[in-house]
């Protein structure tokens, strides 16, 4: 598969788990606080992908130490408790619909951090896809839901995604996608997660009864596909495009998350079918011609 088929293809595959993984968070506190679901999602992720990290333990990138650190630290660890702690506060669906702001901070921390180009094309499709992404935002009925506090937490999460991916891109590239998420899971952010775990109680109040099980299900997934799998998945739709255009998988993520509302009994309105049909106008005119951020 060439280069711009698998860019597209890791898009949609990453936008399903992704718009997916709002709604396993909301299920996972149903049963664990934010707290605990933070910790072990990364936790869980940082135990299966221990072995890979162990068997590839030469290709650690020591010259790029405090790179790896960085892109664990803002993609990988904070907005894992920032989310769960805002959808206390508001539904999965307005998360999902927030993080898509993900390519307006890639645009300005790319510029100003990394000194990133960006076509006129690119942001143009961008900002169409946004324009969807409001559409979707206002035109479910929620507004009521817009609070203050966890919306800034959504919108901190948000520009630490686009701190590590444009991180990511600059710096680390020459390592695997699959290492590379090995060894921000097991080597740097294992015992982290494990010692918050500890901090919230966990091991002191966990029973094998039926709702702890339920909710370590659910839980399970979202670490297993939300975040294991989809980082690597992640880290290798960065090395075959730009960091702009791999961060467009946050504009597709609130129809998904939609279309989960939709299974739940929740209703689609007209205005929600136009912010879809906008996000996919945007993703089409991004795509003609696209250039790669150097």
């Amino acid at each position: 598969m060439n280069a711009d088929k698998e860019k597209w293809v890791l898009l949609i595959i990453l936008s399903i788990i992704w718009g997916s993984s709002f709604i396993l968070i909301k299920k996972s506190l149903d049963h664990f606080n934010p707290f605990q679901v933070g910790s072990l999602r990364v936790l869980i992720a940082g135990i299966i992908l221990l072995p890979v990290a162990i068997s590839n333990y030469r290709l650690f990138p020591k010259k790029h130490l405090k790179w790896l650190i960085l892109a664990a630290l803002t993609g990988n660890f904070i907005p894992m408790f920032l989310f769960p702690i805002a959808e206390t506060q508001v539904s999965s669906s307005i998360a999902g619909i927030i993080n898509s702001m993900m390519p307006i901070f890639v645009i300005i921390v790319g510029a100003l951090i990394w000194k990133f180009e960006t076509t006129k094309k690119q942001i143009i499709g961008t900002l169409v896809s946004f324009t969807g992404v409001c559409i979707l935002a206002f035109g479910g009925g929620d507004s009521g839901q817009f609070k203050l506090i966890p919306i800034l937490l959504l919108l901190l999460a948000t520009l630490c995604y686009a701190v590590s991916t444009t991180t990511v891109k600059s710096k680390l590239m020459e390592v695997s996608s699959t290492v590379l998420s090995a060894f921000i899971f097991s080597f740097v952010l294992i015992f982290p997660s494990l010692i918050a775990l500890t901090g919230t109680g966990f091991f002191s109040e966990f029973s094998f009864s039926r709702d702890n099980m339920l909710g370590l299900m659910f839980v399970s997934i979202l670490s297993i596909f939300g975040t294991g799998l989809a980082m690597m998945m992640n880290y290798r739709l960065l090395k075959v495009s730009s960091p702009l255009f791999a961060s467009t998988v946050t504009l597709v993520m609130p129809i998904v998350a939609i279309i989960w509302g939709i299974i739940d009994g929740e209703k689609l309105t007209y205005l929600q079918f136009i912010g879809a049909g906008v996000i996919i106008a945007g993703l089409i005119f991004l795509r003609t011609n696209q250039k790669k951020l150097k």
